[in-house]
């Protein structure tokens, strides 16, 4: 294989693998937050905004550390769709933002921006550390993490554990099938089951 050739794979691996699981973060984020935000409605102290982001960095993080343990023996993609995955929430904010400001025609609007980066910056860094590199997040592992994050955008004086609330909206087992598929992906060069892109 020629060099031309090879790199050629290479970006095809980047990109179809960064897709795929960037697909799969943004629906997996909007199905959690869905699942906590109606189980505590207008609850005094929810913040809609809180959960949104809180969700959306565990969820980075955690299939950024699934894709790099299933690209391990994949060099030369494998830092290109770590961080991309990594920085999903900033990427994410700004598409908000950006979309906010040519709708409403409020250019005043990018003001914002380093302030909800910052914001991320803190949130991304909780997960980072928790969910360390080189380690798949499994059931137990990731159990552990979910529970801190449950507690993270609960209200104050539930009368359930972060837990107890964790377990009741099963919301742990669909976060793990996520990252088994992008670690499949990872180590196989497409999902289970793929017959083939476009053609």
């Amino acid at each position: 294989m020629s060099s031309s050739d090879a790199s050629a794979d290479a970006l095809d691996r980047v990109a179809g693998l960064t897709s795929f699981a960037t697909v799969g973060t943004l629906g997996l984020v909007q199905d959690l937050t869905h699942a906590v935000l109606d189980s505590i409605g207008d609850m005094e102290g929810a913040d809609a905004e809180v959960v949104a982001e809180e969700t959306l960095c565990l969820v980075a993080v955690a299939t950024a550390r699934a894709a790099a343990v299933g690209l391990e023996d994949e060099p030369t993609p494998r830092p290109v769709v770590v961080q991309t995955l990594l920085d999903l929430p900033f990427t994410y904010r700004d598409y908000l933002l950006g979309k906010a400001m040519i709708e409403e025609e409020r250019p005043e609007l990018s003001q914002m921006a380093e302030e909800v980066h910052e914001r991320l910056h803190k949130k991304r860094e909780f997960y980072t550390t928790h969910l360390p590199e080189g380690q798949f997040p499994g059931p137990h592992a990731l159990g552990d993490k979910m529970e801190l994050w449950m507690g993270r955008i609960s209200p104050p004086k539930l009368p359930e554990t972060p837990m107890e609330r964790l377990d009741s909206l099963g919301l742990v087992a669909p976060t793990v099938a996520h990252l088994k598929l992008i670690l499949a992906y990872g180590r196989r060069g497409a999902p289970p089951g793929a017959h083939g892109g476009s053609e």
